[in-house]
This record gives structure tokens, sequence and C-alpha cells, in this order.
């Protein structure tokens, strides 16, 4: 580990942890057919961390907890709202695993969290794609966030015609 180590990390940085180590526990969720349970288990066990551009980050245990959970007792909620905002000839069901983990995440968030402004979970969402794909697919969950977010909370967003 880096010097660093006994510097504490901001909050931001520890949900940027949480929320990449929620979708890498809903990723091992899908394949390997672990419940929320245990995959919260796992997390705590391993000590709560997430490897944040090489570096063993220590996460927001409760807001990862929060999303896992989340995102589990949302699942065909979160799958209608993401199907409303892809391309219709394609299903949610039909995406890679990560992608629609990424994008259950987000979409959890933006409908269920008003305390975060919708550009941060953008943003903070093309983040963790970024860790695990291309420029295309992070160009993908942007179009994609971004229109849940103009459909959910448009009313929080700046105005296109006026800026």
């Amino acid at each position: 580990m880096s010097e660093n180590t006994n510097k504490k990390p901001s909050r931001a940085t520890r949900r940027r942890a949480a929320r990449l180590a929620a979708v890498q526990a809903l990723y091992d969720m899908e394949v390997s057919g672990h419940n929320a349970v245990q995959v919260i288990d796992s997390f705590r066990l391993r000590g709560g961390t997430a490897d944040l551009d090489g570096e063993m980050i220590l996460a927001d245990g409760e807001f990862f907890t929060e999303i896992v959970r989340g995102v589990t007792a949302s699942i065909p909620d979160l799958d209608a709202m993401i199907g409303s905002a892809i391309d219709s000839s394609r299903k949610v069901t039909s995406l890679e695993t990560v992608l629609r983990a990424i994008l259950r995440a987000g979409a959890y968030e933006m409908s269920r969290r008003d305390d975060i402004d919708p550009p941060v979970v953008i943003s903070e969402y093309l983040t963790v794609t970024a860790a695990f794909y291309d420029p295309a697919e992070t160009g993908f969950v942007n179009g994609i966030l971004d229109r849940l977010a103009k459909v959910l909370r448009g009313d929080e967003l700046p105005d296109a015609d006026n800026g």
C-alpha cells in the first residue's frame, strides 16, 4: 500500500468505492447465485474495501449495503425504468451482466436517493463504467442515466434551453 494509508479517504471517495464494490457484488450475485446477505458478509470479511485506480480504499459500508439491498429488492422496477430508456430493440436482460449491474445501481440511486444530485449519480457511474469498459459502453451508460435523470428528476436539472 502507498504511504498515505493513514490518510482517511474523503466521503466522496468512500462512496465511489462503495458504488464500485456494489456493482461487483451485484455481478457476483447474478453469476454465482449468492444472495444479498452473502455478498454483504463477503464484502465485510474482505475488509470493506474496493480497488480504486490500484489503491485499496475503505468503502462506505452503509452506502454499499443500501445499494445492494435496494437494487435486489427493486430489480423489476429498475429494469422497467432502464428498459424505457434503451432502444426498444434491446432488452435489459440481454445486456452484459456488469453493464446491467451498473445501470441498475445507477437507476436505484437516481430513483431513490433524491439527496444526491443527478449529475453526481451520472458522473459516479461513468467512473465505475470506465473501470470495466471502453468509451463506447461509457457513452451508452451516460445516455441511459441521462434519460432516466430527465424522466425521474428533470425538475432538478438545468434547463438546456437557458444555458
